[in-house]
């Protein structure tokens, strides 16, 4: 199944990697947080575990811990820009439910 990354995204992220020099990749996962229990993290991936699932699409490696595949697998991420707004959206077939707020996830 994977995770991908749309031409936005894909877009976004090799314009955060090319401003890092010790980036091998994209670092995307989950933590507890919010009222419904997972909220998702991005960030410049700056060392591999040996544990870690890497994905590469189009030159772009995407880093994901162990934890975190069985919630994010499927998942689309998206580079989204509404007005003055722009973030990272994503579109994951695990999650069951989110909160009001859209801060947080839960999966069935």
């Amino acid at each position: 199944m994977g995770i991908q990354l749309t031409n936005a995204a894909l877009e976004r992220v090799r314009d955060f990697l090319s401003k890092e020099p010790q980036g091998l990749g994209l670092r995307f996962g989950v933590k507890r947080t919010g009222c419904s229990g997972w909220g998702y993290v991005i960030d410049v991936a700056r060392e591999i575990g040996h544990q870690d699932l890497v994905i590469e699409q189009d030159g772009v490696r995407i880093v994901v811990d162990p934890i975190s595949l069985p919630m994010v697998e499927g998942t689309e991420i998206d580079f989204v820009r509404q007005g003055l707004n722009h973030q990272f959206a994503f579109n994951n077939p695990k999650a069951a439910a989110a909160c009001g707020c859209g801060e947080s996830f839960t999966t069935a």
